[in-house]
């Protein structure tokens, strides 16, 4: 079984990369922008045709969320019409296609965790182009799984884990934003939801090969993210507890933070979707920070 992988480079294709050696029979091509441009469909009808992949995990994204406002046209080049190369290439060499979106898809006015069904509204270009991508591959194809996430984190590339790391060994005082809400994702917790999505799937095709009963592939929109909520401050706070770092940490509002992108002030997901048809169990967020730390992997 061959799973290409885009956007190697970035915090989940690292970590698709650190959990490989967990799973030996699956062969992973891993490839960099520089190995497979999204935006260029020749290019990936030439790295198809090398590797013959089975699944395409798309992790390839632009996720600069505040630069995006000035940057259209890049982000949308990259997150729609990638996107849309991408189920194009795969529908046509029969891959089935895993493509991670963002709680950013929600304008954040909803007091509960959204679930699949709830309806989009993006706030700004970042967000919008994300929903844009999803809808393209819909309208291409049904062999998608499209994964919505939120506040990645990970050992790996630049995110808030280490940026607050940084920031702690420059400075003495931090000020957070404590009035946007949702739940840190663990970059190799959503990898390893990705392949036991994977494994399922196989095992669908092959009581199929067997004669069975036809099972259904179950694709669709799922959400995936650690369990619990809290705050961006809550993070920092977590991240500084863990990592035994005495710093004078204050919350103010989004208004005293001014940024291009507006934010949805709240993006909590509902996993039960995932977890009743993938049987994923999904740790809470401190304990996966907890085992970032622990592990030393930063």
């Amino acid at each position: 079984m061959v799973v290409l992988v885009t956007g190697a480079n970035g915090q989940l294709g690292q970590s698709l990369r650190f959990i490989e050696g967990n799973h030996p029979d699956i062969q992973f091509v891993f490839c960099s922008s520089s190995d497979l441009d999204i935006t260029n469909l020749n290019n990936i009808k030439q790295v198809f045709e090398q590797f013959k992949p089975n699944y395409c995990i798309n992790a390839a994204a632009y996720t600069a969320v505040d630069k995006a406002e000035s940057e259209p046209e890049k982000a949308h080049l990259i997150n729609v019409d990638g996107a849309k190369n991408l189920a194009e290439v795969c529908k046509q060499t029969n891959c089935i296609l895993l493509h991670i979106s963002t709680d950013f898809v929600f304008d954040g006015t909803k007091k509960t965790p959204y679930t699949e069904e709830d309806q989009p509204n993006p706030t700004g270009v970042y967000g919008q182009t994300k929903l844009d991508g999803e809808k393209a591959i819909q309208a291409i194809f049904d062999n998608y799984y499209i994964i919505r996430t939120s506040w990645v984190y990970s050992q790996f590339g630049n995110n808030f884990m280490k940026t607050m790391l940084r920031l702690a060994s420059e400075r003495d005082a931090l000020s957070v934003v404590n009035d946007q809400v949702g739940t840190p994702t663990h970059a190799v917790d959503l990898a390893e939801c990705l392949v036991t999505i994977i494994g399922q799937n196989e095992r669908v095709i092959l009581s199929a090969d067997e004669g069975q009963q036809p099972t259904t592939h179950n694709f669709g929109i799922y959400n995936f993210s650690n369990e619990g909520q809290c705050s961006w401050y809550d993070f920092a706070k977590e991240i500084f507890r863990v990592n035994n770092i005495s710093i004078n940490l204050q919350p103010i509002p989004t208004t005293s933070y001014p940024t291009p992108a507006q934010r949805p002030s709240y993006s909590v997901l509902d996993k039960s979707k995932i977890k009743s048809v993938f049987g994923v169990k999904i740790e809470q967020w401190k304990e996966s920070l907890v085992k970032t730390i622990s592990n030393e992997f930063i």
